[in-house]
């Protein structure tokens, strides 16, 4: 056997199609582009959101509302789960760290404290932000209110 002797498999190749190169090819005059229109044209590209003509659906339906760019968006996590968190953890401090550990939250999120449920066991708890009503509780429990940085 020599290199320059091999050959690829009979029907294992296929020439490509060759457009636009004359009556003879069989494919030549519009090139297998139908006739006239955008779609013929070299450099043919559609819009985004194109519909041939009529109005696009992101410009038939109406803007509205508002989109605040400085917005904070907190995690809520409650009374009744702290509990249960001091519970089963038997710690005397909860920090946004033991939250994370435990799968409440994402250590991205920022965590707030809502009041739902209530709160028996004195626990020092800390979070970037407290609803009025879970400080509230936490203190008449005995605990104390420490806001994250």
């Amino acid at each position: 056997m020599k290199l320059h002797t091999l050959k690829a498999n009979e029907g294992s190749t296929k020439d490509r199609k060759r457009l636009g190169r004359g009556q003879g090819s069989g494919r030549g005059g519009t090139a297998t582009r139908g006739h006239k229109g955008a779609k013929s044209r070299s450099g043919y590209s559609r819009k985004f959101g194109f519909e041939g003509g009529q109005m696009p659906l992101q410009r038939r339906i109406p803007k509205f509302g508002f989109k605040n760019p400085n917005r904070k968006e907190y995690k809520a996590i409650n009374l009744d789960t702290i509990q249960g968190l001091a519970d089963s953890s038997k710690e005397k401090t909860i920090t946004v760290e033991l939250l994370i550990a435990n799968g409440l939250v994402g250590k991205r999120d920022l965590v707030k404290v809502l009041g739902r449920g209530a709160l028996t066991a004195k626990v020092e708890v800390s979070a970037h932000a407290f609803s009025a009503t879970a400080l509230e509780s936490i203190e008449k429990a005995g605990g104390k209110v420490v806001i994250a940085g």
